[in-house]
């Protein structure tokens, strides 16, 4: 790593992260060290920034873009060396602390200010100190003073977010309280009670407090609950009480969070700050770090399954790296569309989480056992309360259907991260590239209501209500919202059946008292044929591939071909198959492909969504029952299945016809 050349990545140039066997700890160390190793040239001469490719902006200055750039690879960097392992680029990173909390050095990070994006990197570097002796012993007397003084005691009087980020505050302290620094107990006590104001029960924190519904990665993987864990760890001699409660929360949180990762190891993508990537499986090596027992069903087997597995999906993503082979802003390949306004370049690093794991010791069960899976000892379909969400293992992917949650604050594409009806771990979610047209909306999952003709679209962000209700001993989940002041709109989700695994039905009551246009959408997928690379062709029987009807142009949407009835449907089928039906009496709802605007989705760079659409006139109260049908490729999965049950329609289930009748 101390070498300064550049990694280059031509044209079908492979990056060494896909080229290492995950097979056991040495292994997941190597892995580790192929995603550092590309950060060497892109190091500050004094060595306290990282300034990774990419010259785009953030809500903060380019100072704290650098600081995340050399501070959150220490996720990975103080697990791998905590954890008895040796990377020969580590003096870089000591002595970038040096520099960096110099206020005598040209690169000295800056003392933070209120609610500053420094307190975040705080986090990794206190873990650090806390963890990896190496850090810490390596400075001055004056050195580790520029420490204390930079690190915790420049923030313990300054405000923060209301949210995860008092969780950052508590390890910069941490970090200094384990190495007899200067620090305060008395802030780190009071962030740690407010912290636990925002615990909602079954093992679920919410990610800030009452009246707001946040509950994606932060409440897991990227924050709480994996910090929940390190305190556990770090403090549990001191802090006994507290600690098992976090280790008890854990125990029940894993028997819900088991369910966002597939046999493929892909996880669901939920939420924002999914440009994390691997960070989502961080959770699991964090519970074999903190020595939790595990809750029955779960071995440690299928624990060290889902983090294999999970790592080596992100394998065969090839283009989530730059050309100079570090980590982009996207998902499986880079995509501003997506991202977050604090989404830096040096953002993603925050994915080294995921190396967790190698923070245990070579002993435990975690690397001596066998790898498992779990899906055929949890429950196939499995309602979490917290959360507001109904997760499935059926039809070949895990999906989750969820109601209620929103983010607190104005973010990009708050709609498509929250407000979707449905998120799968093989399809991903789609963000609006723009806002003119179905095209740009790009609504996969979604319901859109437009009062213009189609130029605007508004989808659920806000519930005025949502929750999870019993039909019959089915789980549903029911909600109400207003895209306009004047249009009502109640949702029920019924998750996939076990006879009909690959539908999910998604009910609509509409009135409305103005003329609205609809579009409901099914999963975006994969819109690419594989004779040439140019988009679906009509469905081919032959090839097992294209769709029906026709996916029309952006600008030829009279285009009778690319038409056809509710009843009948729409589907696209490539990387699986996906598509739509109305199953509802009336025969208004017209089926069709929209050609969505590349880069909207978060996995296919470009994609296709088929989509219902209708007209509800000024006054009227209509229903829609359509049926959602999912079916992704895999091992074992042929192509000629993957049309298996598109005729296999589900049921309506006679409670909600005698809903629709009342």
């Amino acid at each position: 790593m101390t070498s300064t050349k550049t990694l280059c990545l031509g044209y079908d140039g492979v990056h060494p992260f896909s080229k290492v066997e995950i097979k056991d700890r040495s292994s997941v160390q190597e892995l580790l060290r192929t995603v550092l190793d590309p950060l060497g040239p892109f190091f500050s001469p004094e060595k306290a920034r990282v300034k990774c490719p990419g010259a785009t902006a953030v809500r903060f200055d380019q100072t704290a873009s650098e600081v995340e750039g050399i501070c959150r690879p220490l996720w990975g960097l103080a697990a791998l060396l905590a954890g008895g392992g040796d990377y020969d680029g580590k003096e870089w990173w000591i002595q970038g602390i040096k520099s960096g909390t110099d206020p005598e050095s040209p690169e000295y990070w800056g003392y933070p200010q209120d609610n500053d994006q420094r307190m975040v990197e705080m986090c990794p570097l206190g873990w650090a100190l806390a963890v990896a002796p190496d850090f810490w012993s390596s400075l001055s007397n004056k050195e580790k003073g520029n420490v204390e003084a930079w690190l915790g005691n420049s923030i313990n009087e300054k405000n923060m977010p209301n949210t995860n980020w008092l969780w950052f505050r508590v390890f910069a302290n941490l970090g200094l309280k384990k190495n007899g620094g200067k620090f305060s107990q008395e802030r780190l006590d009071s962030d740690i009670e407010h912290l636990e104001t925002f615990y909602r029960g079954g093992g679920w924190s919410n990610d800030g407090p009452e009246g707001i519904h946040q509950m994606d990665y932060y409440s897991s993987s990227f924050a709480i609950q994996l910090l929940q864990l390190l305190y556990a760890k770090l403090a549990g001699d001191e802090d006994p009480k507290r600690a098992e409660e976090f280790k008890r929360r854990a125990q029940q949180v894993a028997l819900d969070l088991i369910h966002y990762f597939d046999d493929e190891g892909r996880a669901i993508p939920y939420g924002r700050s999914v440009g994390y990537r691997f960070a989502m499986v961080s959770f699991w090596g964090a519970l074999a770090h903190a020595d939790v027992d595990l809750p029955v069903p779960l071995t440690w087997g299928m624990v060290k399954g889902v983090v294999f597995r999970h790592l080596r999906w992100w394998q065969t993503q090839n283009d989530i790296w730059t050309s100079s082979g570090t980590l982009s802003i996207g998902y499986s390949y880079p995509n501003m569309y997506m991202a977050e306004n604090y989404n830096s370049p040096g953002s993603p690093y925050w994915a080294c989480l995921a190396f967790m794991c190698l923070a245990t010791p070579e002993d435990h069960p975690f690397w001596t056992s066998e790898e498992e899976s779990a899906s055929g000892v949890i429950p196939r379909v499995k309602a979490l309360n917290q959360p507001g969400h109904i997760m499935s293992y059926l039809g070949g992917h895990c999906m989750l259907l969820s109601s209620g949650q929103a983010c607190s604050y104005p973010m990009k594409g708050t709609h498509a991260k929250y407000g979707g009806f449905a998120y799968s771990s093989a399809y991903g979610y789609s963000v609006p590239p723009g806002l003119f047209s179905l095209e740009q909306y790009a609504l996969a999952s979604q319901l859109g209501l437009s009062d213009d003709g189609g130029e605007y679209w508004k989808t659920r962000r806000l519930c005025e209500y949502a929750g999870i209700e019993d039909r019959e001993g089915t789980p549903v989940l029911v909600s109400v919202w207003k895209p306009f002041p004047d249009v009502t709109i109640r949702t029920i989700l019924v998750p996939p059946m076990e006879k009909t695994p690959n539908w999910h039905l998604r009910v609509h009551h509409i009135k409305s008292a103005r003329e609205v246009m609809t579009a409901d959408g099914s999963f975006a997928i994969c819109n690419v044929n594989t004779t040439n690379g140019r988009y679906l062709g009509p469905y081919d029987k032959e090839k097992h591939e294209g769709t029906s009807p026709k996916i029309i142009g952006n600008y030829d949407l009279n285009t009778p071909d690319g038409w056809t009835s509710g009843r009948l449907g729409a589907f696209a089928v490539s990387k699986g198959a996906v598509g739509i039906k109305a199953l509802e009496p009336t025969q208004g709802r017209q089926a069709m492909l929209v050609n969505a605007d590349p880069n909207s989705n978060l996995i296919e760079s470009r994609s296709t969504i088929p989509t219902l659409q209708h007209t509800i006139k000024a006054g009227e109260s209509v229903w829609y029952v359509s049926a959602i049908y999912a079916k992704p490729s895999g091992v074992g999965v042929s192509q000629e299945s993957y049309l298996d049950g598109w005729d296999k329609i589900p049921d309506v289930p006679s409670w909600l016809e005698k809903e629709m009748g009342a």
